[in-house]
């Protein structure tokens, strides 16, 4: 697949950048309408007060999208934190490669673990060196093609 590499038997890919929004119907509406992209999935996740929409061009299986995160409702940030968001890497063995980075001495502020309960996804955040967020995921399941919106 384009855009990926494989180093040591592990294959890489950029799958998303997290953006936080103030308004995720705004934001998705000036994605698609302004720029083009396709909704690639909407994930509500109510026990977190929050929604989350993937957009980019294409299928998220295929190419790096954005995820758009609004927390607490629209409008509830009034005041965006600076530098706040991560990039998602596709990893095709999180746990091979999580036990390289631990004994490297990378930090890990999660996991790795499954994505959800009996999820076959796995998911693991790591800091790079200077602080940046960076989110390991083996992805198993498909996110289908663009999502149509009427």
């Amino acid at each position: 697949m384009a855009g990926e590499k494989t180093v040591s038997d592990i294959t890489f890919r950029i799958r998303h950048t997290m953006m936080l929004v103030s308004d995720l119907d705004r934001s998705m509406d000036f994605y698609t309408r302004l720029l083009g992209m396709d909704v690639q999935r909407i994930r509500p996740n109510p026990d977190k007060s929050e929604r989350v929409g993937y957009v980019g061009y294409g299928s998220e299986d295929e190419y790096p999208g954005l995820e758009l995160i609004e927390t607490g409702g629209p409008g509830r940030v009034k005041e965006m934190p600076k530098w706040h968001g991560h990039v998602a890497i596709f990893v095709s063995d999180l746990y091979r490669l999580s036990a390289k980075l631990k004994a490297e001495g990378v930090k890990f502020t999660l996991g790795p673990e499954p994505n959800r309960p009996g999820s076959q996804d796995h998911v693991a955040f790591i800091q790079d060196p200077d602080g940046y967020t960076l989110e390991l995921t083996e992805r198993h399941a498909k996110s289908g093609p663009p999502v149509k919106i009427t």
